[in-house]
């Protein structure tokens, strides 16, 4: 892996990262059902409102037993116990057991007062066949407390069960619901105005004329707003000319949005509407990354957050995983702002562009499980769009890094 040196005149992503979080507001924390609570961000502590397990329970269908009564049970030397109970799941019986005496019981039953193992049906010479009446035991328990499972042993009431910051899946939501808690303190979803700029642009599966390109960035973005947990209450195109930029921020105030994202017009060419008409917002500043090197970043006086991202499509979206997403996640009250990372080997050799960190679409070879491998999903060009689409990850490369070779190490962020 060659390295080389920087460019001037560029300022680092942390740089702008740091700008950007610096100015990103946590939003206001509303409460939902746990239904509603599924891709959201936890904003306070969840508590368990009851104990998990709820009582001692059977871990096996079989018999809760006298552990002295079947201790050292083999074929050899069998336990004969009489059945006294059927215990089903949900039931509320708590029967006594005398010595030599057993209950009946399923998975997930409650363990009676005065059991202290559980024997499994397979453990016994007739199983579930012959399981109501007297049963033989053939394998002991190989201690007291066998197959039960202890009331609290997972949490106890007031014990935190998911903390404050994180991202609530299936799993999260679940396990709120087993600590009997039914409500959900979440971050407030972010409202997100998606504007793209460029008098080429025509909706896709329009007839296109010479110069025009279907326009594919608002579904880009508003596909991966989706995936932060935010939700787009705009999306509008607007032409090199005019004052279109300024009415877009008119319209999306008026939606209540925290949050516009333009793509396009923040380069330095000639036409350029987000930078021609936003300077007084804006500020516009070139980061030491390809793709994505020119951005904008500002606030409205109403406190709305102003993006101005390069209009090729990989530039975009590296742009939105670079800046975009951590502040969305910010908004929301999100502990960790990062995309996972994995070190990988590089599958084939490509150069990077001198004094910039590069962003390289990837996808991921697995067909060694001990071996992945990072495998270019384009040629690195940020206009190739059809390669984004192939794309799992970004092989991340540092600035001073001019060369990855085959079989160099390096970091893949997880996108997907």
């Amino acid at each position: 892996m060659s390295r080389g040196g920087a460019d001037d005149g560029l300022i680092d992503i942390e740089e702008h990262l740091a700008t950007v979080l610096a100015a990103t507001p946590t939003l206001d924390a509303v409460d939902v059902p746990l239904a509603a609570a599924l891709g959201r961000t936890l904003s306070e502590d969840v508590r368990a409102a009851v104990d998990i397990p709820v009582f001692d329970n059977s871990a096996m269908d079989g018999f809760a037993v006298l552990f002295d009564d079947v201790a050292g049970a083999s074929p050899e030397s069998p336990a004969r116990l009489r059945v006294v109970a059927d215990l089903p799941a949900g039931t509320a019986l708590d029967p006594v057991l005398a010595p030599s005496e057993a209950a009946r019981i399923m998975t997930g039953s409650p363990v009676p007062s005065d059991a202290t193992a559980i024997v499994p049906f397979e453990d016994t010479a007739g199983g579930l066949a012959d399981s109501l009446g007297d049963i033989t035991v053939i394998a002991g328990p190989a201690r007291s407390g066998a197959h039960i499972r202890r009331r609290g042993e997972d949490a106890v009431v007031g014990d935190v069960v998911l903390p404050a910051g994180i991202l609530l899946g299936a799993l999260q939501v679940a396990a709120a619901a087993a600590a009997g808690v039914d409500r959900l303190t979440v971050g407030r979803m972010p409202r997100v105005a998606i504007v793209s700029t460029g008098s080429e642009l025509v909706a896709p599966g329009a007839p296109l004329e010479r110069g025009q390109i279907p326009e594919s960035n608002s579904e880009l973005l508003a596909g991966l707003v989706a995936g932060t947990g935010a939700e787009v209450v705009l999306r509008a195109s607007v032409s090199d000319e005019g004052d279109g930029p300024r009415e877009a921020i008119t319209a999306a105030e008026a939606l209540g949005a925290d949050l516009v994202v333009f793509t396009g017009g923040v380069s330095a060419g000639a036409y350029e509407p987000v930078k021609n008409t936003l300077g007084d917002r804006m500020a516009f500043s070139r980061v030491r990354m390809q793709p994505g090197k020119p951005q904008g970043f500002g606030r409205t006086t109403s406190g709305i957050l102003l993006f101005g991202l390069p209009g090729n499509p990989v530039s975009a979206a590296v742009s939105f995983e670079v800046f975009v997403r951590p502040a969305l996640l910010r908004m929301q009250g999100r502990r960790d702002l990062r995309r996972p990372v994995l070190r990988l080997s590089a599958a084939t050799a490509w150069r990077t562009p001198p004094g910039r960190a590069q962003y390289l679409p990837v996808t991921i070879d697995r067909s060694d499980p001990a071996a992945w491998r990072a495998v270019p999903a384009t040629s690195g060009g940020s206009h190739l769009a059809g390669g984004l689409g192939r794309a799992e990850a970004y092989a991340v490369v540092p600035a001073e890094v001019s060369r990855v070779d085959a079989g160099d190490p390096v970091d893949v962020m997880l996108i997907t």
